[in-house]
């Protein structure tokens, strides 16, 4: 079974409906980079499917992430989704200035995990876990989250 069988195999365990939109969207979201952006998202399965509405691919990428097929990020002002890979689990840092998002593998969380739960009685929910700061090339550079951003967002690969 493909991955992107897997998917819909989910779906259909989970009694939801396999509609074109919701196909559509699956496939965009499995086919495209990590860190899509919901605008991103709509007009690539607008470009399939012209009768798709933003209202959908919002519904859709909610139902997903409610199942549990994909993750949500915030990156700067907007939420970006990304497939949730059961072989590749990682969290993300994201960049204040630049908006880059990068991933963070989880062995870097778990002594957090471990103090929080030993120190406090307290299981955090780290399956999706974003922190904030400012990446090491805007730093380098002196840029400063005031400083003049340009609209698109970068993404980055794993720097773990």
């Amino acid at each position: 079974m493909t991955s992107y069988e897997h998917l819909l195999q989910v779906l259909r365990d989970q009694g939801h409906r396999l509609t074109p939109q919701r196909l559509i969207v699956l496939r965009v979201v499995a086919e495209g980079h990590q860190h899509m952006g919901v605008d991103e998202v709509f007009r690539e399965a607008q470009a399939a499917y012209p009768f798709m509405d933003l209202a959908t691919v919002y519904r859709t990428l909610r139902l997903f992430k409610q199942v549990g097929l994909v993750t949500e990020v915030a990156i700067g002002d907007r939420l970006h989704y990304e497939l949730i890979q059961p072989d590749d689990r990682h969290h993300h840092m994201v960049c204040r200035v630049c908006h880059g998002a990068f991933n963070l593998s989880p062995h870097y969380l778990e002594e957090f995990n471990s103090t929080l739960v030993n120190e406090f009685g307290f299981v955090p929910d780290l399956d999706h876990f974003t922190i904030t700061g400012v990446c090491v090339n805007c730093r380098s550079e002196g840029r400063k989250p005031s400083d003049q951003i340009p609209k698109e967002v970068l993404t980055h690969e794993d720097h773990s």
